[in-house]
């Protein structure tokens, strides 16, 4: 038997029980785990979890004769990958779908900035007559020709995105300590060895990488400090890989010239913080300087559809045959 704990959509499900057919699927949609029958998960041989419970090691003791956990998206950081490897499970994830909303998505975030469209399209909603006005363009407006995009994290999505941005003529570098230096050299895009020196480089910083332990609050006060004055910073990955606090600081005190976000440290965000009731106050420092969408940017129906089937598919293929891909705790199990 396949669970789904805690489903977030509300249909029948009927292309998961396609794609986990012969095998059972029960659906859930617990918002704790005390919700989930002892049953269902003393009988669960895989597990499919999205992001509303914690998969934690108490969870993982409940989860008596599960043999996988397939997270259904691309972040892991709700499941504790060393419980489950103490127990011999593999955690695999999601990774490959929505690879062209999200970079898309990410080049949309930047246009919008540069060319001041969400700040225009204000001006003219709130008075047609007087918003007509070029000359009213907010400070992010710039020539994209020429600057330089530096992606921290090269996997699929940071690729999609380098592609995207050269044929939008912006010199590309990348900086993964994953990623072999000549990953990208054929394509012209220049590997980084030191964060530090390729944020005071960088024209634009897209963030790319998986939220760890080590990746948290990557962009704090110190890394803010040594970004080039000005520069843009786009996040479509893990809302943890920023320090709120020290991104408003840094767009308060101009530091940095704009930001485009998809995903916060919380989520929704507390309406308090200085950023969002600045941005709420439309106070005046912040005014074209920031784009929020709510953790959109992997969104089309054929995105989710994907993510949806390759999930099962995962934890079906492990269940057959032993077949393992996109595991994230391989090195706490030593696979």
């Amino acid at each position: 038997m396949i669970l789904i704990p805690d489903a977030v959509f509300d249909d029948d499900h009927a292309l998961e029980q396609k794609a986990a057919a012969p095998l059972k699927l029960v659906v859930r949609r617990a918002a704790q785990a005390d919700e989930i029958p002892d049953e269902e998960c003393q009988t669960a041989e895989a597990v499919i979890g999205y992001h509303r419970l914690a998969y934690d090691a108490a969870l993982c003791r409940r989860l008596t004769r599960c043999r996988i956990l397939v997270r259904a998206g691309v972040g892991s950081d709700n499941v504790d990958l060393a419980a489950f490897a103490a127990r011999g499970i593999p955690v695999c994830n999601v990774p490959d779908y929505g690879i062209a909303e999200v970079a898309d998505h990410t080049i949309a975030l930047l246009l919008a900035l540069a060319r001041g469209i969400v700040e225009f399209h204000r001006g003219i909603a709130a008075d047609p007559v007087r918003g007509w006005d070029w000359r009213r363009w907010p400070p992010p407006v710039r020539r994209l020709k020429g600057q330089l995009l530096l992606l921290i994290g090269f996997g699929t999505i940071g690729r999609a995105v380098a592609r995207r941005a050269q044929a939008l003529d912006l010199a590309v570098g990348y900086y993964d300590p994953l990623v072999p230096r000549d990953a990208a050299n054929a394509t012209g895009i220049r590997a980084y060895d030191d964060l530090d020196a390729a944020l005071g480089e960088a024209d634009i910083v897209s963030l790319h990488a998986m939220l760890t332990p080590a990746s948290r609050n990557l962009i704090d006060r110190r890394r803010i400090a040594a970004m080039k004055a000005g520069a843009i910073l786009l996040n479509t990955a893990r809302g943890g890989l920023v320090d709120l606090d020290a991104l408003a600081e840094g767009l308060q005190s101009g530091r940095i010239g704009a930001a485009g976000l998809d995903v916060l440290p919380a989520e929704p965000p507390d309406p308090a913080h200085l950023l969002f009731a600045a941005l709420r106050q439309d106070a005046p420092w912040l005014r074209g300087r920031l784009v929020v969408t709510p953790h959109a940017a992997f969104l089309s129906a054929d995105a989710i559809a994907d993510m949806r089937r390759q999930a099962v598919e995962t934890a079906v293929a492990y269940l057959r045959d032993g077949s393992l891909r996109h595991c994230v705790n391989r090195e706490q199990l030593k696979l």
